[in-house]
């Protein structure tokens, strides 16, 4: 009986025309297949010699990492590099990174593969929930949510399957763990008079024709910043949607959608596109919202995130996501008597299921309503004298009788510094005076409130005043060197420039 051979060793046989023939696996293409080298030679002894040269000269290959007594971190590293990496799109691949090397692998990476457990698994969740986040810690806590919990034990049960389908373990342990549930996000919908104040406010500051888009169709927000006019067709009123835009490692990234389902044509309302026709003939770019910093650029998220905030709190209106925007849009087409298959593809879901699922809450106050309908129709009861009596109480809005005047704006004082949102539970206060030297010279608090965060400016606000007349008294005793620390600067060049 023949020795079988090690794994990751390659395979040596005898051909038909007396030569020997080694092959090995050097690597993994884009849908996981492997990818093999040969070698030929006169006798056995000489195939395996250069069947081990082969080996060496291929850098990266498996054969070296695909042991029966690797760990968990070097088959998980192994793992996302040859297969899951060539398939993810940039922005996924960060996610991937930051879940794997600064989460998974620092835990449980040293632990043999072959001897990892259930329990390990399960302990490394426990502790992501009690103290896994490593920065920020201050706003969101020391806990990761359970979003990313259920990320890190995704990868971990992938690999695993992987692992189990190559032979290197017999079972999967990450199968038996339990993750905490999957809550869906409470939607925060903006009522019918705030959303009339909204678009007021929108049209105010320049971007009512992005915001009545979205309102109008519920498209994700890189799928609307994506948009070129040559998507949208004015005559039928049809638009396409066939890219997306999101940022990745800084840039700006335009792509096509993740699914099939994303690539869809919709028809807008005539309102609508004569919105739009008008709005055209102000704007001289591809793109149908373009970025006023740069050249041949759309909007950036970012941009529309923290614009969106500023328009709600002018218009006076509740905090809601652009999300949730989109989720304004379903629940009205599903209130008004649209069908869940229709709503799906508009929205490009990639099943009615999935909507389904989303807008559970929604579905069933419509079934609510239609047997109270049914039932009026059957025991001929009278229907109620209140419009709103039987309805969810918040698709029953009257209109605002009181007209809504805009919010025009205010300009901070000069020497205030400026205040930004960074997030929803982040604000950012910046000062940036000119020092002696001539030059501006930037620092920055941070708060989880805006008034928490114009406190904090203030006091930095007078420490840099006291400093920089200090550096001026430095200055003029022509004390450099110490003018330029306060400055904040490590090298004291060009520092006799100072007035």
């Amino acid at each position: 009986m023949a020795k079988r051979r090690k794994r990751g060793e390659g395979s040596v046989h005898l051909r038909k025309d007396g030569r020997w023939e080694g092959r090995v696996v050097v690597g993994y293409d884009d849908k996981g297949l492997p990818i093999t080298k040969n070698v030929l030679a006169k006798t056995k002894m000489a195939c395996l010699d250069k069947l081990k040269a082969l080996q060496k000269t291929c850098s990266g290959q498996p054969t070296e990492k695909l042991q029966p007594d690797m760990t968990f971190g070097e088959w998980l590293d192994f793992w996302y590099q040859n297969y899951s990496k060539p398939k993810l799109r940039p922005k996924s691949q960060l996610d991937y990174e930051n879940s794997i090397y600064k989460h998974i692998i620092p835990a449980l990476g040293k632990i043999q593969l072959s001897k990892l457990t259930a329990n390990d698994l399960q302990q490394f969740y426990t502790q992501m929930k009690k103290s896994g986040r490593l920065t920020r810690t201050n706003i969101y806590g020391e806990g990761l949510s359970d979003r990313m919990v259920r990320a890190c034990h995704t990868r971990c049960l992938t690999a695993l399957d992987r692992a189990v389908a190559d032979g290197l373990i017999r079972i999967n342990p990450a199968a038996d763990c339990k993750l905490p549930g999957q809550a869906l996000k409470d939607m925060n919908l903006l009522t019918r008079e705030e959303m009339q104040r909204f678009l007021i406010q929108a049209k105010e500051e320049g971007y009512y024709e992005l915001f009545l888009l979205e309102l109008a169709t519920g498209l994700r927000r890189g799928e609307v910043l994506a948009l070129q006019w040559d998507d949208l067709d004015l005559e039928t009123g049809t638009l396409r949607i066939q890219r997306q835009v999101y940022r990745a490692n800084g840039e700006l990234v335009v792509s096509v959608p993740k699914t099939k389902a994303a690539l869809r044509t919709i028809v807008l309302p005539p309102a609508l596109v004569g919105v739009l026709v008008e709005y055209r003939q102000h704007t001289n770019s591809r793109w149908m919202f373009p970025s006023p910093a740069k050249r041949d650029s759309p909007l950036d998220p970012a941009t529309v995130r923290k614009r969106l905030q500023t328009i709600l709190e002018h218009a006076g209106c509740r905090k809601v996501r652009f999300h949730d925007l989109r989720h304004l849009f379903v629940t009205t087409a599903l209130e008004n008597g649209m069908d869940v298959k229709t709503l799906s593809a508009i929205i490009g879901h990639v099943s009615a299921k999935t909507t389904l699922n989303i807008y559970t809450h929604v579905t069933d106050e419509m079934r609510q309503t239609a047997a109270a309908k049914i039932d009026r129709g059957i025991g001929k009861c009278e229907p109620p004298d209140d419009p709103g009596e039987g309805l969810p109480a918040k698709t029953f809005n009257p209109p605002s009788k009181a007209p809504f005047a805009p919010y025009k704006g205010k300009i901070r004082k000069s020497g205030t510094g400026c205040v930004t949102q960074i997030n929803d539970h982040l604000w950012e206060g910046k000062f940036s005076p000119k020092w002696p030297d001539g030059k501006k010279h930037s620092r920055s608090v941070y708060a989880n409130t805006e008034p928490e965060c114009e406190e904090k400016l203030a006091e930095l606000i007078r420490q840099m005043k006291a400093e920089i007349a200090e550096a001026k008294r430095l200055v003029s005793e022509e004390n450099w060197e110490e003018a330029m620390k306060l400055a904040g600067q490590k090298k004291a060049r060009g520092a006799k420039k100072m007035v």
